[in-house]
Order: structure tokens, then C-alpha cells, then sequence
């Protein structure tokens, strides 16, 4: 076989082993799904802010004419608590889940509880936020970034922390009790060791709880940095906030938000085009401009004049399935390290 032959044939492998990857369903479950009815009702359960739900509803309502959609919201840690408590109770009511826990997601398809499903309308999604096997993908992204108040020198990095020049000045959240801390500190773990959370208290870091903590203590003064959600920053800027928004050189830490459906649903057609509504370029956009975080739409632009998709994938710690499957197996230990450096 000639070199380019090998080529071709190569690429074709290729392209038919994607393909299999993102089989949503099988020919008979397609058929059923074709001429199953959309009503009913489905319920959601999810971290999304209440006022971006209530943003998207008539987008959602639209595009699913005879189903009721009820709602679950609560944060990510809250709702995961409802889920299994309702699940070990034998059952629960959820038929999709869209939560910003991404290990979570990881644990469910490793038991069996999410379905497999690719949604036509995301498939611009960078397929770094997105199971290969088609069990989730991200419908909006949320990143931990770094800000500072404006009377205060800038920040630079994540690492640069440490110095000298910020002791006794930073808030952090607490990732036992914040998802979005969680996700930041297991992405630091990686790359800079557990040693990392130690420097961090050395310097006089204080642990300050959820996000909308650390941004009381940065606006009130009582810490001149913090790490904290872009999307909690931007709508703060905007209500006059004396705070600052500084993309970190070490990266960004970008926290997905995904979608999935629970394998035990009996609306799956209705729980499927949901899905396919959340993906389509309205509800992407309304995601964007109501809750000031990424649509995974690349041709949405990024929320309140931030950087567009492309450039925030290129400016963040690359999300990869080894910082997943870190998360899952070492997560119990980047708390206790961190409860460890913190409770000396």
C-alpha cells in the first residue's frame, strides 16, 4: 500500500470510529423515540441560577409545546444531595440532570444512570467539554478567575499567590463546601501539588466560604484578592463593584456545566428535546447575557464583553480526561489536604 493510501485509509478509521463514539441510540430505540409523543412532564434538576431559568422558560416552552417543565434549583451540592437520597430511596423523579459538578457525571455513567444522547444541536461544542460516549456534554461553562479590588495592585497567576506582596490579603472558597472551589483546587492539586494549599496558608489566605463570600470580603475590603467565578465578577462590575477582573497567566480553571439524561427516565423524547433546546443558539445565548457565563456555542459571543469561546479554551487549564478521572479518584484527598493546610 502506497503512503498515501495508508493515509486515507487511516483517516477513515478514524472518522468511523468518531461516528460510532457518538451513536446516540440505536435504530430501535430511534424509532421509538420518533414516535413517541413530546408531552407530559419532565423535571429538571439544576445549579443554574433561578433568574436564567426564568429567562429561558418561553425559549424552553416553545420548542416543547406539550410538555411541563418542572424545575429542581439549588446549588450543585444540594441538588446532588436530593438526587442520591432520592435515588437510595428507590427512585427519584429527575429526568435530567444539569449541574456544575462535573465529576459527578463521570460517577453516574461509571453506575449505569445516564443514557446515552448527542444532542444534533451541540455539536459545536469543544469536544474537550463533552463524554466521548455521548452520556453529557456541557450546555455552559462557569470559570474560576482571579480579581482584585481597583485601589490594589493586579495579580498575575494562580501560583504568584504565594508572594510575599499578598500575605494576609487573599480569599479563597472553601471547596468542602463550594463545587466550584472544589473543581479550582483539584485543578491546582495537578499542576502545582498539594504543597501549593500549604503556601497558600503561609501567606495568610483565608478560606472564605462560597463564592459570594469571597466577593464580600474583596469588595468590603477586608482582602485586596480573591478567587472567584467570572460570572459572579461580571455582575458585580456592572452594579458598581469596586473589583477587577485579571485572567490568570497560569490559566483559567473552566468548570462545566453539563447536561445529562438519567437513564431511569420514562419521558426520554421529552427529556431529549430539552436537551436539544438547551443546546439551540437561543437558550446559548440567553445563558450568556443573563448568566454571564459561556455559552459552549462558539458562535455565541462571550458574556458581557469577556473573551470568546475559542480564546477561553485556549486561556484556561485544558480540561482533559485525566483531570476528570483526578478528581474522582483523588478528591477525597485534595480536601483533606486542604483541610489539613487550613485547620493549622
Amino acid at each position: 500500500m502506497n503512503p498515501r493510501s495508508r493515509a486515507f485509509g487511516l483517516a477513515l478509521a478514524c472518522l468511523l470510529l468518531v461516528a460510532c463514539r457518538f451513536e446516540t441510540v440505536s435504530p430501535g430505540e430511534r424509532e421509538a423515540s420518533v414516535t413517541e409523543t413530546l408531552s407530559g412532564e419532565v423535571w429538571v434538576y439544576t445549579s443554574l441560577y433561578r433568574h436564567v431559568i426564568d429567562a429561558l422558560e418561553p425559549t424552553l416552552a416553545a420548542a416543547l409545546p406539550g410538555v411541563t417543565i418542572h424545575w429542581f434549583q439549588a446549588g450543585s451540592e444540594k441538588v446532588t444531595a436530593r438526587l442520591e437520597a432520592e435515588l437510595a430511596g428507590g427512585g427519584s423523579p429527575c429526568d435530567v440532570l444539569a449541574t456544575s459538578d462535573p465529576f459527578l457525571y463521570e460517577r453516574f455513567k461509571s453506575e449505569g444512570r445516564l443514557q446515552r444522547y448527542v444532542s444534533p444541536n451541540g455539536l459545536r461544542t469543544p469536544s474537550s467539554y463533552v463524554d466521548l460516549d455521548g452520556h453529557f456534554a456541557a450546555v455552559r461553562l462557569s470559570t474560576m478567575v482571579l480579581v482584585h479590588r481597583r485601589d490594589t495592585p493586579a495579580p498575575t497567576s494562580f501560583e504568584g499567590l504565594t508572594a510575599p506582596e499578598w500575605r494576609g490579603e487573599i480569599a479563597l472558597g472553601d471547596p468542602l463546601t463550594s463545587g466550584t472551589a472544589f473543581t479550582w483546587a483539584v485543578a491546582m492539586e495537578s499542576r502545582l501539588g498539594e504543597r501549593y494549599f500549604e503556601a497558600l496558608r503561609e501567606n495568610g489566605a483565608r478560606v472564605a466560604g462560597g463564592n459570594a463570600a469571597v466577593l464580600q470580603k474583596v469588595e468590603g475590603g477586608e482582602a485586596k484578592v480573591g478567587v472567584l467565578l467570572l460570572e459572579n465578577a461580571l455582575a458585580a462590575r456592572r452594579k458598581g463593584s469596586p473589583i477587577e477582573i485579571v485572567w490568570p497567566s497560569d490559566g483559567a480553571v473552566v468548570i462545566p456545566g453539563y447536561a445529562g439524561i438519567l437513564s431511569s427516565t420514562v419521558h426520554s423524547a421529552a427529556a431529549r428535546a430539552l436537551v436539544d433546546a438547551l443546546h439551540s443558539p437561543e437558550a446559548q445565548r440567553i445563558i450568556a447575557e443573563k448568566g454571564d457565563m459561556h455559552a459552549v456555542d462558539p458562535r455565541v459571543a462571550g458574556p458581557d464583553g469577556a473573551m470568546a469561546l475559542s480564546e477561553l479554551v485556549t486561556h484556561s487549564v485544558p480540561w482533559t480526561e485525566a483531570l476528570l478521572g483526578r478528581g474522582i479518584a483523588n478528591g477525597g484527598r485534595v480536601k483533606a489536604a486542604f483541610s489539613k493546610a487550613f485547620s493549622r
